[in-house]
């Protein structure tokens, strides 16, 4: 509520002199999930889908994942009352919750829009919605983040200018967050920088020809949460993920195409292990020139 009222209160009283770049972060849906009850009452009324959860799946996860799912019974995180068995009930009530953290966010950004609108911006605006990382929601056996998950994983990422932009379009292709990055500085008639692993999503946005990255990559170190590994990566591609913990010879490996709710863990399965051997080269490739990439000591011959 608040950051939603700041953001029309800057709108309405910053001077109008130049252009505006207007960056709102919203800390919702995020523990504790608290919004007013008015938004949770149509949701705790709803049947909301709730993955099955099995033993047979909590055994096949990594060491590291299982030890989080103890550690959270133990400690108080984000008000967020961590159990081992939640009830059908519980569950429920914390994904309503999260929702209705949904809606109210939803709607101060309409306010933000009406806003934008009455203060002369909107038909000269580009509206860009994301969000950093989705909720397990008890899905898995855990809650909030630092799994590899698609639930975790995938965000939304909406472009929205009238005018400019062809709407009610879906882009189907992988990207990562970073890519809107120099799709901005593009719109924005503003120079990119040399060394950017990142890659423009402007053309998708366009409409133009765009078949997305073969493959994505996310990153996980160590934190008061995640106390069982130093650091895990994540590759994903459209049909297989990988899930590489450093130093441990365990992991995760999921055929997306078969297994798409990522339950059955192929990672010690025979049959699966030329896979699992292709993925980790692409990974160790794409670390190897991350770095080369990224270093200041290759731009003096560049």
């Amino acid at each position: 509520m608040f950051v939603g009222d700041m953001a029309c209160r800057w709108l309405e009283t910053y001077p109008k002199t130049e252009p505006l770049f207007l960056q709102i972060g919203f800390p919702g849906p995020h523990p504790p999930y608290d919004p007013p009850s008015r938004y949770a009452e149509s949701y705790l009324k709803k049947d909301l889908p709730l993955a099955e959860v099995t033993q047979a799946e909590l055994d096949g996860q990594p060491p590291a994942y299982r030890a989080m799912i103890q550690h959270n019974t133990e400690f108080d995180h984000d008000a967020v009352v961590h159990q081992h068995n939640p009830t059908p009930e519980q569950r429920h009530r914390q994904r309503a919750y999260y929702l209705a953290n949904v809606t109210m966010i939803d709607e101060k950004i309409g306010q933000i829009l009406q806003t934008l609108e009455e203060q002369g911006y909107l038909d000269n605006s580009i509206v860009i919605f994301a969000s950093d990382h989705g909720d397990a929601l008890t899905d898995h056996g855990h809650s909030q983040k630092w799994r590899m998950y698609d639930i975790v994983t995938r965000v939304p990422l909406i472009v929205w200018s009238p005018g400019r932009f062809e709407g009610g379009r879906i882009v189907d292709g992988l990207c990562q967050l970073m890519d809107i990055g120099p799709a901005i500085l593009e719109m924005a008639g503003a120079d990119r920088p040399e060394v950017l692993e990142a890659e423009s999503l402007l053309p998708a946005i366009q409409g133009e020809t765009w078949g997305g990255r073969d493959y994505v990559f996310t990153e996980q170190a160590r934190d008061t949460n995640l106390t069982e590994t130093d650091f895990e990566t994540m590759l994903r591609s459209r049909n297989w993920k990988l899930v590489h913990f450093l130093g441990e010879p365990h992991g995760q490996l999921f055929d997306l195409n078969n297994d798409p709710d990522e339950i059955h863990n192929l990672w010690d399965n025979v049959a699966s292990q030329a896979k699992k051997r292709e993925l980790l080269d692409v990974l160790r490739e794409w670390r190897i020139r991350s770095q080369y990439e990224t270093s200041d000591w290759t731009k003096n011959w560049r």
